[in-house]
């Protein structure tokens, strides 16, 4: 016998195969489930090629498993596309130096662990060019293209015992991540030579451009708090695997890369210790070994650089809600962007040798495609969703308001309804983005978990709002939330509702909310503190009490250092305060909380907590609680993702289009929109 859901997937693969003759299509969420997006690009030594991974979801109905990563290999100059590596996923794509092909990180046929693999850029087979017993976190080739050094991780010893099963102990089984050379010269007679890091844990790692030394970072521990919050960078001798300085950074830590003469390096990580973000760019020399910030004054955040042979530091970064391409001086005193964009949310960038510039961007009608920078202007050369363009969108803009305090102006994007029509009001589903050191771009703002063009699709208007706190304005703007959590950067995003409401665009009475990990403390906090103003909620991986979070998460030094700037116990009182769990007495918002069973970021006894309180307290109040099987913090698997994206847009139709706070419980039965 056929199943509902066979049905359903022959009856959606014969639309979806359709959409470009079906002129007024709409998104919905088995749309969002197939859409693909391009990842990461690079570009050829000889900057003729470009290599690039689009990311293949699973099909839900099939399956319950992650997406694919397949590579792909372009011709610029003709354009010509060749898929290169699709049988499974690559990682880590790299042309190897001098040899001019390309490695990559996969797991084929009878794979214990991810390997090393190669393949010339002419295609044919991928060769396995080394493995380890272990899975290789990340590798970096050598100029010569014949060493490559690489991070693993490895798992300790397991405590010896007489009896038939071993208990859990508590973070002391983190794994331990090693660093080694492998000298492919001499491969097969020697084994990979491991780095003394005087018991460090590595993570990062860049190679000297002469070969001679590698800069790594290493942590005190494996865990997620110290490598948030404790990686400092080592110079080690290639020669004698031993740590011959160390660099005295602070904070955050994103990336490194050498100057062209070796005599420093630039480091892309945080202001200073305090810093939520990894945005700012520091100078360190040979002789100098405390890194200083070259443009402190940065009303943005930089998101990746690369050290030129021109001796300018390109970068790319976000400033509000665009993005630029530019380059600066390495004493931060002259600079300039080449390419600047309100509409291109720009990922992965690439540097050529030859000054060739390629990217990833998605905008606001499109998920991330691959662009070239051609005389200033960017040039799109992929279309991994042709069916798009034959799909009506809402009108999609960057919104500007003052927050009621006067501190600051705070932007955000706004998606109308598909046809709105000027003067109508309309409900509103507000969606609120974790961090809080996180921001919304200019860009495509449609997903498992973000309503946006599904929502425009039935009359809802779609609010993205940055609210004090988020990066992409500077350190000042980033910092101004700090020991203040639910406070003045909460109001923010009620501010911006009432801006909406102002303007005649949204029902006052039909405003909604999500979010995740912080975006789902906002989404308790307004259906708690402010349930008046909310009419329908629904929680991801969120916080409702600020107390017991700190007890049960992964990153609680990281929380003190560059969140509360006190610790828990300085203000018992305050915290218990900005805890959700606190207000239930207010609520009335019919609220639907979705959590990771395997959550260690935010633990899913904060959702469990949220639920009781309101069950008991506000027994009236329809709410419901979803664990997900095997997830952490966020979705990862394609069935739990559109699962949430059904339930999350049922409960929104439920209770916010209708303005009805006494609906019945939706249905559990999974239905397709």
């Amino acid at each position: 016998m056929i199943q509902k859901r066979q049905i359903f997937s022959l009856i959606f693969a014969a639309v979806f195969l359709c959409l470009p003759f079906v002129l007024a299509a709409q998104i919905t969420p088995e749309m969002v489930a197939k859409m693909k997006s391009v990842n990461t690009a690079l570009l050829s030594p000889d900057g003729k090629n470009v290599a690039y991974t689009v990311i293949q979801p699973a099909d839900p109905f099939k399956e319950n498993t992650f997406s694919q990563a397949h590579l792909f290999v372009m011709d610029l100059a003709t354009k010509t596309v060749r898929p290169f590596f699709t049988q499974g996923s690559a990682s880590q794509v790299v042309f190897r130096p001098v040899k001019g092909t390309i490695t990559f990180l996969a797991r084929i046929g009878d794979d214990k662990t991810n390997a090393l693999y190669e393949m010339d850029l002419t295609g044919g087979e991928a060769r396995k060019i080394f493995s380890y017993s272990a899975n290789i976190a990340s590798y970096t080739w050598s100029e010569d293209g014949n060493k490559i050094v690489f991070v693993s991780v490895e798992k300790g010893n397991k405590p010896k015992t007489a009896l038939t099963f071993t208990p859990t102990f508590f973070e002391e089984e983190f794994s331990q991540r090693n660093a080694y050379i492998v000298d492919f010269a001499s491969l097969s007679e020697s084994k990979p030579e491991q780095i003394d890091l005087q018991g460090g844990h590595a993570y990062l790692v860049a190679w000297s451009h002469d070969g001679k030394k590698i800069a790594i970072s290493t942590a005190p521990t494996s865990s997620v708090d110290d490598s948030y919050m404790k990686q400092g960078i080592k110079i080690v001798s290639t020669a004698s695997k031993t740590i011959l300085a160390g660099i005295e950074n602070k904070g955050k830590l994103e990336s490194f890369v050498w100057s062209p003469d070796d005599q420093a390096i630039a480091i892309l990580g945080a202001y200073d210790l305090n810093d939520p973000t990894n945005g700012s760019i520091s100078i360190v020399t040979s002789h100098d070994r405390v890194p200083k910030v070259i443009d402190g004054d940065f009303k943005g955040k930089y998101e990746s650089i690369h050290w030129a042979n021109d001796g300018f530091i390109y970068f790319s970064s976000s400033e509000g809600t665009a993005k630029s391409i530019g380059r600066i001086s390495a004493d931060g005193r002259s600079g300039k962007n080449v390419f600047q964009s309100q509409d291109h949310n720009i990922g992965a960038v690439a540097f050529g040798a030859n000054g060739k510039i390629v990217f990833v961007a998605n905008t606001p009608t499109f998920p991330s495609e691959l662009f070239e920078l051609e005389n200033g202007n960017a040039q799109r050369l992929t279309h991994s969703n042709p069916w798009l363009a034959g799909l009506k969108m809402g009108k999609q803009e960057v919104v500007t308001y003052t927050s009621r305090d006067g501190a600051f102006d705070i932007q955000g994007m706004l998606i109308y309804p598909v046809d709105y029509q000027e003067g109508t009001r309309v409900p509103l589903i507000t969606v609120v983005h974790g961090g809080p050191e996180s921001h919304y771009s200019n860009g495509w703002l449609t997903a498992y978990s973000m309503p946006g063009q599904m929502a425009a699709a039935k009359g809802y208007a779609v609010f993205y709002p940055n609210y004090r706190g988020s990066t992409g304005r500077g350190v000042k703007f980033t910092y101004s939330s700090q020991n203040d959590p639910a406070g003045k950067e909460f109001d923010d995003i009620v501010d911006g509702v009432d801006y909406l409401i102002k303007i005649g665009l949204v029902d006052k009475d039909r405003v909604g909310v999500t979010g995740g990990s912080y975006g789902g403390y906002a989404s308790a906090w307004m259906s708690t503190y402010y349930s008046d103003r909310f009419a329908a909620s629904v929680m991801f991986v969120g916080i409702s009490n600020t107390i017991s979070k700190f007890g049960t998460s992964d990153i609680p030094n990281e929380m003190f250092l560059v969140h509360e700037r006190k610790q828990l116990w300085e203000e018992w009182e305050k915290q218990l305060k900005r805890s959700p769990i606190y207000f239930v007495d207010r609520t009335s918002t019919p609220t639907l909380i979705m959590h990771g069973a395997d959550d260690p970021r935010v633990h899913p006894t904060q959702s469990m907590e949220l639920y009781r309180h309101i069950k008991v307290r506000k027994p009236d109040v329809p709410v419901r609680l979803i664990y997900y099987p095997g997830e952490g913090h966020g979705n990862g698997r394609s069935g739990s993702k559109y699962d949430y994206n059904i339930r999350m847009m049922e409960w929104f139709d439920t209770y916010l289009m209708t303005g009805n706070r006494k609906a019945p419980l939706p249905s559990l039965d999974l239905k397709s929109n």
